[in-house]
């Protein structure tokens, strides 16, 4: 076997452990998701998801995988109208409890993201952030174009980078290029490179721009999707 063959059958198998890994944290071992995000970022996971709540405040929106609740919270708390669907029971039962913690009520629903139980044109806007493979599904496109309101906005936070220099900044850059959690930071392709995977989003007719964002000893990907009105 070549070098490169055998290189490939390794990436495969850590691949086929890492999907095993993250069903079983996003299900069975949900309680531990916030502690393990946050060691592997060193500390910033929370802060790179609640970077998208200034974008939706006070509008009526739909979180498309709300986890274990962090966004909704802080949206919540914001006086924004934020309503959440997971396909995880345990995910969603951390988010409650998350919620009425800080006496805040939650619109939370066990859902899946191509099969929204919404009426057509419902929310303002819709957030995804670090979503899982549904975001590449046809009928996820379909879905959220249906439930956003004409000049509906979808935002997008799909990637993250950690570009500090310092060791644990180092080590942790390392682990989310190996887990396959952050693609090879090139700023003369990666949002164009990015933008193209999700092709079925604009297919629908939605308008794609993206942004780099750079936070202290990071950076983030945010991609805006319009829901343009095609006048006749």
């Amino acid at each position: 076997m070549t070098l490169s063959a055998q290189s490939g059958t390794l990436s495969r198998i850590i691949n086929r452990i890492l999907i095993i890994f993250f069903q079983l944290l996003y299900n069975q071992f949900a309680w531990t998701y916030d502690w393990v995000a946050d060691m592997v970022s060193i500390g910033r996971w929370k802060s790179w998801v609640l970077t998208v709540e200034p974008l939706i405040r006070e509008t009526k929106t739909l979180e498309i995988g709300c986890g274990p609740g962090h966004l909704q919270l802080d949206a919540s708390m914001n006086n924004s109208e934020i309503f959440g669907l997971d396909t995880s029971r345990k995910m969603l039962q951390q988010a409650r409890r998350r919620l009425m913690r800080n006496n805040c009520e939650g619109n939370l629903v066990l859902g899946k993201a191509q099969k929204l139980p919404y009426r057509a044109g419902s929310f303002k806007k819709i957030v995804m952030t670090f979503p899982s493979e549904f975001v590449y599904d046809p009928q996820t496109a379909e879905q959220i174009w249906r439930v956003l309101g004409e000049d509906g906005e979808l935002i997008l936070l799909p990637a993250a980078w950690i570009t500090g220099v310092n060791k644990l900044d180092r080590l942790a850059a390392w682990l989310f290029r190996i887990t396959n959690q952050a693609p090879n930071l090139d700023h003369n392709s990666i949002e164009e490179k990015l933008i193209r995977s999700f092709q079925g989003l604009e297919e629908v007719g939605f308008n794609l721009q993206s942004s780099l964002i750079e936070l202290q000893g990071s950076e983030i990907l945010l991609i805006h999707g319009t829901k343009e009105t095609i006048s006749d």
